[in-house]
């Protein structure tokens, strides 16, 4: 190899180890993006009544604010006032757990007794949870500052986008060929109104699942109604893992009252689901990209393993992108004008998604046999 590729090759190398070492910055600025894109929907509608785009900038942000605080300011009194409900009863539930711990181990045969070691354990792990929770105040300080620092970084971004996205927008652009930009330009119109449409059918979604879970549990008589119903909507962002977890805190709570209990709540939350995935999503979801079940569960999985909260946060998104990305400019731009005539290509494109293969292959396998 030459002298230059080798300083090529070192470059790329360093390029990517820098890109890995600022991942989380990246990952803020990502999510800041996505914020302007859907906040940049609301300024352009102020816009068209003649609303200068300071103004409509300065309006659409103050309609978030005021969106978060009149939620907090309504829903926080009821959650104080439940989390307070729990700190009264938590202790009694502890002290049953244990009643039910001693009468399980007592119950159960010796021969059983090391398959279920863990059990004689849980009490002792939740006070030792507890426990190191106070003793790591000032690490849980520590990073309370860093999150407290990070969303500073994630609010000024997006203003600074939302403002004037031109110029960002144009800078990107300039980092491809010139005879490319043109189609560049268009991929990202493409991906605006994909995460547009995406956001729109979460928020419905989460607001749906939030207000059902609420019903159902108020009606089981599960303790915490609220503060549950708040969990299983905001989780429901996390697609196949969030309703999972948001399933464990009612469930828990119901067992501690009484075994039926539990099984209501299981029972609710499957039914939950199932509206949501037969009825809800279909309707709220039309102008969101088309991900496979598999797809969607890998991305949360892999994301969150690279990347931590913040890419369990934006695997969807992410996916979306990159699967615009990949169509467009993998697909549509490389593969699909690789080699031969264009007519032909387009012909064997549709023989293969009609029969599964060409008419040429199906020829050689038949005269193969």
């Amino acid at each position: 190899m030459r002298f230059g590729q080798w300083i090529g090759i070192f470059a790329l190398v360093t390029s990517i180890y820098i890109l890995w070492q600022i991942r989380q910055t990246l990952l803020i600025v990502f999510a800041a993006v996505v914020l302007a894109t859907v906040l940049n929907q609301v300024v352009q509608f102020l816009q068209r009544y003649r609303i200068k785009r300071g103004i409509a900038v300065a309006i659409s942000i103050g309609l978030l604010l005021t969106i978060v605080v009149g939620f907090f300011a309504l829903i926080a009194p009821q959650i104080v006032d439940q989390l307070q409900q729990f700190s009264d009863f938590a202790p009694g539930a502890l002290q049953r757990m244990r009643s039910w711990n001693n009468w399980l181990q007592n119950a159960i045969p010796d021969q059983w007794e090391e398959n279920i070691r863990g059990l004689r354990t849980l009490t002792q792990g939740l006070q030792a949870w507890l426990s190191r929770i106070v003793s790591n105040f000032f690490a849980l300080l520590s990073s309370s500052l860093n999150i407290v620092l990070n969303l500073l970084l994630f609010l000024v971004v997006t203003i600074m986008l939302l403002v004037d996205p031109s110029p960002y927008r144009r800078g990107f652009i300039l980092l491809f060929p010139a005879f490319y930009r043109r189609r560049v330009d268009e991929i990202l119109s493409e991906c605006e109104r994909s995460l547009v449409g995406w956001i729109k059918g979460t928020l419905l979604t989460m607001f749906f699942i939030g207000c059902l879970s609420y019903i159902g549990l108020l009606i089981i008589g599960v303790r915490l109604p609220l503060v549950n119903a708040l969990v299983a909507g905001l989780l429901e962002f996390i697609p196949n893992v969030g309703p999972a977890l948001s399933l464990i805190p009612p469930l828990l709570l119901a067992l501690i009252d009484a075994p039926w209990k539990a099984a209501a709540v299981v029972a609710l939350y499957f039914g939950i689901q199932q509206i949501e995935g037969l009825i809800v999503v279909p309707l709220v979801m039309r102008s969101q990209v088309s991900l496979e079940p598999v797809v969607t569960l890998l991305a949360v999985v892999v994301f969150a393993q690279f990347f931590g909260f913040l890419g369990l946060l934006l695997a969807i998104p992410l996916v979306i992108v990159l699967q615009i990305w990949i169509k467009e400019v993998l697909v549509k731009d490389v593969l699909n004008n690789w080699w031969g005539d264009k007519k032909d290509n387009h012909k064997q494109d549709v023989e293969i998604m009609e029969n599964g293969l060409p008419h040429t292959a199906v020829e050689d396998n038949e005269a193969k046999v």
